[in-house]
């Protein structure tokens, strides 16, 4: 099989900070404004999903409801962790 012709789509060094966490796990996947605790739903399409999301401020204060599914663009994310 020849890899000539296809595109390189190199995958971003920030999913492997999720390599370790089994899906459903509870996480913290912070960005520069804030970040959201939430269960692992999995990495797809440049996103990394979350279920039952919550967004906190940087001081940890609850900024809105709970949503559902929560899509994080890969390229938002600044640390992620249990």
């Amino acid at each position: 099989m020849s890899l000539l012709g296809t595109p390189f789509s190199p995958v971003p060094f920030i999913v492997g900070l999720f390599d370790t966490y089994p899906i459903g796990a509870c996480l913290r996947v912070g960005m520069d404004s804030g970040f959201w605790t939430g269960n692992f739903g999995g990495i797809q399409d440049g996103v990394a999903l979350l279920t039952n999301g919550l967004l906190h401020s940087n001081i940890g204060t609850p900024i809105d409801g709970i949503r559902p599914v929560v899509r994080i663009p890969l390229r938002s994310i600044t640390f992620v962790s249990q």
